[in-house]
């Protein structure tokens, strides 16, 4: 479980491609403090196992499923990515309940510049449409955001220059594709009442 604050923008410093799978080598001297084999880091949004440490970097193993159904499938050396380590019983929860399992993907719409923030809007799939719902929480490449504005097709997100310098999305341009996870509360909340509804 994360949180959707990132701790730190890493580095991929290789990309193995595999016949059913990819091998990534991360750099990340934070997340890396402490971090032993098995361990889970967000990726991206993506929370992957750690295979081996070594130097502030990690290697995790990333299966075909989730290169097809996130973003990490187009990662390349030098590419920088959101990383952030899972939430410890006694933290503080400065984002909201983020699993790490993307729901779906969606390319960056719009920029608009402000004086010291800017507004991103971002396609929405109709599949996730349900679950998004304005002052309400979405997790974009790992970042923990609020939704500011949404409509049938997209969803809008205001960021402040902390998530500009500190996260990818500082520096993503007009159609670049991101990860997206949708709040999980909404999703319970949908079966627990379907199944309400059918019984």
């Amino acid at each position: 479980m994360f949180t959707g604050i990132i701790e730190e923008l890493g580095g991929v410093l290789a990309v193995e491609a595999q016949p059913e799978s990819a091998r990534l080598r991360i750099t990340g001297p934070a997340v890396t403090a402490g971090a032993r084999h098995g361990d889970s880091i967000a990726v991206n949004g993506v929370c992957l196992t750690v295979v081996e440490v070594d130097d502030g970097a990690f290697t995790a193993d990333v299966m075909r499923e989730t290169l097809t159904r996130s973003s990490l499938g187009a990662l390349t050396a030098a590419s920088r990515v959101n990383l952030e380590r899972p939430v410890a019983l006694a933290d503080r929860l400065g984002g909201h309940l983020v699993q790490g399992h993307v729901d779906g993907t969606a390319a960056l719409l719009e920029r608009t510049p402000g004086e010291r923030w800017e507004l991103l809007r971002f396609a929405l799939p109709p599949e996730l449409a349900r679950y998004v719902v304005e002052k309400g929480s979405i997790a974009v490449d790992g970042v923990s955001l609020t939704v500011a504005a949404v409509d049938a097709d997209s969803f809008t997100v205001s960021l402040i220059p902390t998530t500009l310098a500190m996260t990818t999305l500082g520096a993503a341009r007009v159609g670049d594709r991101v990860n997206l996870e949708v709040d999980v509360v909404a999703k319970y909340v949908e079966k627990l009442l379907g199944a309400r509804s059918a019984s």
